[in-house]
């Protein structure tokens, strides 16, 4: 009997392992292991791309626009029609990458530049593409105004 108490005692503290290793689901951000900072240019560039190519609608992506882009993107309706004219980027999946940025260099500016590393197919062949996405600064945090091939 006193050794199946010791084996009842690893079983137990094994199981409270296993549930206390559970945390459910975990909300995802932006960045490659969705760690990044959302006061920051880049997490703005990187959600607008993402809703625009992961989302059925623009609603996502307007709320990352200038109003300059915001009039130009409605103008399109739909988020194709906006990767193909607009971005002129059509991807069936993509991956967006931003460059590494330097850490508090955007603290107090007012406009940002923001390398962003695209990796997707379409049409089952493989695309990589580069685009250069300038952000400007308003009350409500960093917006896409602008976005090239430079």
């Amino acid at each position: 009997m006193t050794l199946l108490h010791p084996l009842h005692l690893l079983v137990l503290l094994f199981s409270l392992f296993l549930i206390s290793a559970c945390d459910g689901p975990k909300s995802t951000g932006a960045g490659k292991y969705g760690m990044m900072d959302n006061n920051i240019p880049e997490y703005a560039a990187v959600e607008f791309f993402s809703h625009i190519y992961e989302d059925k609608n623009l609603n996502g992506a307007l709320k990352f626009a200038s109003p300059k882009l915001s009039r130009l993107m409605k103008s399109y309706r739909i988020n194709r029609n906006v990767q193909r004219h607009v971005l002129n980027m059509p991807y069936d999946k993509v991956e967006i990458k931003p460059k590494a940025a330097n850490a508090g260099r955007n603290e107090f500016a007012k406009e940002a530049t923001v390398s962003l590393f695209f990796e997707g197919t379409l049409n089952g062949q493989i695309i990589k593409d580069l685009r250069v996405v300038k952000l400007i600064r308003t009350k409500d945090g960093w917006k896409v105004d602008e976005v090239s091939v430079e």
